[in-house]
């Protein structure tokens, strides 16, 4: 299954955050979306991609004044992507490699939507259930 399949199911919505945001602010957007990532973005460029971990290790590091700190020196820079051409499979190797849980994904250099390690595995087993199915099926009549 292609990337491309799980955006038009879930949408290209994607919660972005300005750079120049503090962490608080973050913090407030991911709490009331309920999300554990944000987009930093420097006007249509992704500039990076702040998570729930980044926050905590500069509050661990800084202790409360890290609310005060801005994304941009918070983010992770130089984002692993995906395309809407990979597949599910291709995509969830490499956030287990890279050890990540979310990706952009990028059509044509452009931010097309984010997936999460979640929405590739709830995927995965949608996608298993569906073969055990048509294999118990297939059983059944034959």
């Amino acid at each position: 299954m292609l990337i491309e399949q799980i955006l038009k199911t879930k949408g290209g919505d994607v919660t972005i955050i300005k750079a120049d945001h503090t962490l608080a602010e973050a913090a407030r957007i991911l709490d009331e979306a309920r999300i554990g990532a944000v987009v930093a973005m420097n006007g249509d460029q992704l500039a990076g991609v702040l998570s729930e971990r980044d926050i905590l290790r500069q509050v661990a590091r800084h202790g409360a004044y890290a609310l005060q700190m801005t994304v941009e020196n918070s983010m992770t820079r130089g984002v692993i992507t995906a395309t809407p051409q990979e597949t599910i499979d291709q995509c969830l190797g490499r956030m287990t490699d890279r050890r990540i849980r979310h990706l952009p994904v990028l059509r044509d250099g452009r931010l097309a939507g984010i997936i999460s390690i979640g929405d590739l595995v709830k995927w995965k087993i949608e996608e298993h259930k569906a073969e055990a199915d048509a294999m118990a099926e297939y059983i059944k009549g034959g």
